[in-house]
């Protein structure tokens, strides 16, 4: 029986009794990909990315583990939630217009010290004072840089358009403009370089791309360690006490936290380890999070067809963003159809071994994404159910 043969049996034995559509995550393969984050790490410790969780329960245990300290959050409104719920170093890694959210979060002293808020424009804090309500906390702002690989003079751009700031001058003028700003204080740095930590450099059957994007890659984060370094001195003389420099993603953790001018990394991919995350040279991680669907037609030799199954990842449309039927090996999409709304037809000689009732196991392309279609999460350890979880939107939120 191979590796994949085996977990089948034991994820079928542990959801037995579940009816499909369900979705679980396998904390053995969940801690084991804590673990290697933090080896990747070498020391510095990892902030996690909420959006590729999205299940309060699976954050406090990661966050319980030596290595991970806060999170990475998508929206105000989970922010502020998280915030209420106990965890108390949230980062925002994104702008927000959210008008009550920042008249909620100027108001509260717990609040206003436990989330810090991204900018890039000061612009945006003029949005947060007009929203402010009377609230007179000071906010935590983090400034973003712009992580792109330009080339040519600029004519060629290589990741992707987050913040106008590029260059050293850019953010230490707008750390001057906070700072001259009564209510808020720069207490970080933020720099995603997602064309380094979300970019697969070993794609199956495309060699030469595979190394076009390693030699990318390369350049990239020379290009970026010293500009990051530069960034971090010039906002530090505006700011001597600036409390953190963060960078990286999943597919980065090493290279990120060997730069001296990060002190901390992002990832939250790495825990669940999607199909997007299978085509990388700089580690491999075990799929933890997996859904499974029903068997409920027999339309012909070789074609099953299960319950549900549409469910694309956000970015670029494309057939690296459809979930991966992945347990019985050897099952494939009908391209005539592909993955459907309400039914999937599923191709391959395995399909003849499949009843009704019998479930197929999925691997979603993005993390956290899958917690969009479940309320729950069950926690398998072994060949058992130990636990559930609700996700987020299993306890009636969806941020976004």
């Amino acid at each position: 029986m191979t590796a994949r043969a085996a977990d089948r049996a034991r994820y079928d034995r542990a959801t037995a009794q579940l009816d499909a559509p369900v979705a679980i995550v396998d904390l053995d393969a969940f801690d084991a990909n804590a673990d290697d984050l933090v080896r990747r790490a070498g020391g510095k410790p990892i902030r996690v990315a909420s959006k590729s969780v999205r299940c309060r329960a699976l954050l406090e245990r990661v966050l319980a583990r030596e290595g991970f300290a806060g999170i990475m959050s998508f929206t105000l409104a989970e922010s502020l939630w998280l915030a209420r719920s106990g965890f108390d170093d949230v980062l925002l890694a994104y702008p927000s217009a959210d008008r009550a959210g920042y008249a909620e979060l100027a108001a509260d002293p717990k609040l206003a010290a436990a989330v810090t808020v991204m900018i890039d424009d000061p612009a945006q804090l003029d949005l947060i004072d007009a929203a402010r309500a009377g609230g007179s906390e000071v906010v935590r702002v983090c400034l973003e840089l712009d992580t792109a690989l330009k080339l040519l003079g600029g004519r060629v751009r290589i990741g992707a358009r987050r913040s106008p700031l590029h260059s050293p001058a850019q953010v230490a003028e707008v750390a001057r403009a906070v700072a001259r700003r009564p209510g808020f204080k720069v207490v970080g740095i933020m720099a995603y370089e997602g064309h380094v930590a979300g970019v697969g450099d070993a794609v199956a059957g495309r060699p030469l791309r595979s190394r076009a994007v390693r030699l990318m890659q390369s350049a990239a984060r020379r290009e970026l360690a010293e500009r990051r370094a530069a960034v971090v001195r010039a906002v530090r003389e505006v700011v001597p006490d600036l409390e953190f420099v963060n960078g990286g993603g999943t597919g980065s953790v090493q290279h990120t936290a060997a730069e001296d001018a990060v002190t901390e990394i992002a990832a939250g991919s790495g825990l669940y380890v999607p199909r997007l995350f299978d085509n990388y040279t700089s580690f491999t991680g075990r799929p933890a999070a997996l859904f499974a669907l029903p068997v409920v037609r027999r339309p012909g030799v070789g074609v099953v067809t299960v319950l549900g199954g549409g469910y694309p990842a956000s970015g670029a449309p494309g057939a690296d963003r459809l979930p991966v039927p992945y347990l019985p090996e050897g099952l494939r999409y009908d391209p005539q159809e592909g993955a459907g709304e309400v039914q999937t037809p599923l191709l391959g000689p395995v399909a003849e071994d499949l009843l009704i009732g019998d479930k197929v196991w999925f691997r979603h392309a993005k993390a956290g994404e899958l917690c969009e279609r479940f309320d729950t999460l069950h926690l398998v350890e072994g060949d058992a159910v130990t636990t559930t979880a609700p996700t987020y939107r299993g306890e009636g939120h969806t941020f976004l």
